[in-house]
C-alpha cells in the first residue's frame, strides 16, 4: 500500500521535473523560431548555439529583487501564481499512461475542471495587483476563456459521444485504425483554435495584450512571482499540444511518432504566433459566439443523431436477422 503510493508520487515528481525541462527548451525553441520568422537569429551567444539560454534566464529572474506593491492585496496576490502553476502541472496526471499508477476513468471531466479553475489565479492576479492594467487583463481573460470553453466543451463532448467515454485511453483505442483528424478536420481546426484561445496565445493574447496593457494582468509581477506565471503558462501549451495529440491523431505513448506529433502542434502555437497579428476584442467575442459556438452544436447534434442511428441498426440486425 505505501509502496504503491510513494512509487506514484515518485513517479508524479519525476513527470513534474520533465515538464520544467521541457518548457525551458520550449521557450528556447519559441525564440529560435520567432527568430528565424523574423530573419534575425535568435539566442545564439549562451553556450553552444544558445542551448543554455533558458537555464540563463531562470537563474537571472530568481536572483532579481522581488517587489510587492504597496497598495496589494498581499496574500492573493502571492498565491496566485502559486495556484496558476500547481493547477496546469497537476492536469498531466490524466495522461493516459497504460498502467496502474494513474487511472482516470473522468480524465476528461478533471481536465475541463482544472482548465476552468486556471483562469480564477489570472483574474485573482489581476485584481489583487491593485493596477488599473492589470485588472483589464485580468477581465478581458476571464470573458475570453468563459466565451470559448463552451465551445470547447460542446467540442469534446462530440469527441465522447462518438467515443462513449470519459476516459483518454479509449481515445488510443477508437484510433487504432483511423484517427479523427481525418474524419472531423473542421472540428479539429475549431479545437486547435480553442486551444489557442484557452492558454491566451496569439492571435487571441487579449489578457497580456502587450501594445495596450504592458503585459496585463502580470504587470506587477517581477522576480519568482513571474516565473511561476511563465511556467504555468508554458506548460499548459506543452499539455495543450498532447491532447491535441490524444483527441485527434491517436495517442500511443510508447511511440516516437506520438512525441514527435507533439512537436509539430507545439511549433504550431509558435508558428501562429509569429505570423498572425492580434484579433480585435469584439471580432473575438463575435468568433466565439457567433461561429464556433453554433459549429459545435450543430457537430454535437449530427453525432448524437448518427450514433442512435448507428445503434437502433445494430439492435434491428441482431433481433431480426
Amino acid at each position: 500500500m505505501f509502496i504503491d503510493i510513494f512509487m506514484s508520487l515518485f513517479s508524479f515528481l519525476i513527470l513534474v521535473i520533465f515538464v520544467l525541462v521541457s518548457v525551458a527548451f520550449f521557450t528556447l525553441l519559441e525564440r529560435k523560431v520567432l527568430g528565424y520568422i523574423q530573419i534575425r537569429k535568435g539566442p545564439n551567444k549562451v553556450s553552444f548555439l544558445g542551448i543554455l539560454q533558458p537555464i540563463s534566464d531562470a537563474i537571472k529572474l530568481l536572483t532579481k529583487e522581488n517587489v510587492l506593491p504597496m497598495t496589494s492585496n498581499f496574500i492573493p496576490y502571492y498565491f496566485s501564481p502559486v495556484i496558476n502553476l500547481f493547477l496546469s502541472l497537476i492536469i498531466w496526471i490524466i495522461i493516459p499512461y497504460f498502467s496502474n499508477m494513474f487511472i482516470f476513468k473522468l480524465g476528461l471531466m478533471f481536465f475541463l475542471c482544472c482548465a476552468s479553475l486556471n483562469v480564477y489565479s489570472i483574474m485573482i492576479a489581476g485584481w489583487s495587483s491593485n493596477s488599473n492594467y492589470s485588472l483589464l487583463g485580468g477581465l478581458r481573460a476571464v470573458a475570453q476563456s468563459i466565451s470559448y470553453e463552451v465551445s470547447l466543451f460542446l467540442i469534446l463532448l462530440s469527441f465522447v459521444v462518438l467515443t462513449g467515454s470519459y476516459c483518454f485511453i479509449d481515445f488510443y483505442y477508437f484510433q487504432y485504425y483511423c484517427w479523427y483528424i481525418i474524419i472531423f478536420f473542421p472540428l479539429c481546426l475549431c479545437l486547435f483554435s480553442s486551444f489557442l484561445a484557452d492558454t491566451n496565445r496569439t492571435p487571441f493574447d487579449f489578457a497580456e495584450g502587450e501594445s495596450e496593457l504592458v503585459s496585463g494582468f502580470n504587470i506587477e509581477y517581477s522576480s519568482g512571482g513571474f516565473v511561476l506565471i511563465f511556467l504555468g503558462e508554458y506548460s499548459m501549451i506543452l499539455f495543450m499540444s498532447m491532447l491535441s495529440c490524444v483527441f485527434f491523431m491517436g495517442c500511443d505513448l510508447f511511440s516516437i511518432i506520438f512525441y514527435i506529433k507533439m512537436l509539430l502542434i507545439s511549433f504550431l502555437f509558435i508558428w501562429v504566433r509569429g505570423t498572425l497579428p492580434r484579433f480585435r476584442y469584439d471580432k473575438l467575442m463575435y468568433l466565439a459566439w457567433k461561429c464556433y459556438l453554433p459549429l459545435s452544436l450543430n457537430y454535437l447534434f449530427f453525432f448524437i443523431g448518427f450514433k442512435l442511428v448507428l445503434i437502433s441498426t445494430m439492435f434491428y440486425w441482431i433481433n431480426f436477422s
